[in-house]
């Protein structure tokens, strides 16, 4: 499961020949008649240029007052980095923290609300076989290894869309905030958004070309927040984790009603 960051670290070449390792080794294991015989790996927050190279993101873009970081926690700094415990938390990974705020700013009368942070994986660098997205067609599930303060996070994907606004989001729902957990969530359960209202008629999430994986906090519920991710994969089996089976989202279309799932 470690082969994510190498891939960002070559140049050109390098990532055309890995790309064409691992569909010959595809071809030559008939994943694509029999299914693919193990997960996919699609990012690790493992090293300091992993972190370093996603996309930060607040509402002081259009100047609010929330605070988002996005810092490597190590072994060594893990107990003096976290507010939440770091028992049986793995060597390294990522901490998105900050604080929320709801204040509006003075000199823009035309922005009526804020209150929100997010990060998501960078763009994925080319290889000679064209851009480069992730194929999730043949799985199942998106699993991510996170641990929660409990509040209420979605999970944001970005395809290679008509509409390049649009997002495919879940909520990613916490069994044990302050733990380590493995969340799973059917790649089929994401409902198509964008600029945070469900957009309608509903377009199937391009499951062939995924580019990019990301967390939002959009609650508008003002004090401090903070997640820690260890990475993200895609897989067709339950890895000591429950699959995400909500009663009800906190999504809403344009008229106000809110979505089911």
């Amino acid at each position: 499961m470690r082969t994510t960051q190498s891939l960002l670290g070559k140049g050109l070449l390098g990532r055309s020949m890995d790309e064409l390792r691992r569909r010959t080794g595809i071809a030559m294991k008939l994943e694509a008649v029999k299914g693919p015989l193990g997960p996919r790996p699609l990012y690790e927050f493992n090293t300091a240029s992993s972190i370093r190279d996603c996309i930060l993101m607040s509402d002081r873009l259009i100047g609010g007052s929330s605070q988002s970081n996005l810092d490597l926690v190590t072994e060594s700094s893990s107990s003096s980095s976290s507010t939440i415990p770091a028992s049986g938390s793995p060597k390294s990974y990522a901490r998105f923290h900050g604080r929320i705020s709801t204040s509006l700013p003075d000199d823009r009368p035309n922005i009526q609300r804020s209150g929100y942070a997010a990060f998501r994986t960078p763009d994925q660098s080319p290889t000679l076989f064209g851009r480069a997205v992730w194929d999730i067609d043949p799985y199942t599930y998106l699993a991510l290894r996170i641990k929660s303060d409990g509040r209420s996070y979605f999970v944001n994907l970005q395809t290679e869309a008509v509409e390049p606004s649009d997002l495919h989001q879940h909520r990613l729902f916490a069994k044990y905030p302050g733990q380590w957990e493995t969340i799973m969530i059917k790649w089929n359960d994401f409902v198509r958004t964008n600029h945070g209202f469900v957009v309608e008629p509903q377009a199937e999430l391009l499951r062939q070309k995924v580019r990019t994986v990301g967390i939002g906090l959009t609650d508008r519920v003002e004090g401090p927040f903070e997640l820690c991710i260890d990475r993200v994969w895609a897989t067709n089996q339950v890895e000591g984790g429950a699959v995400v089976k909500p009663d009800e989202s906190k999504l809403k279309n344009k008229k106000g009603q809110k979505i089911q799932w």
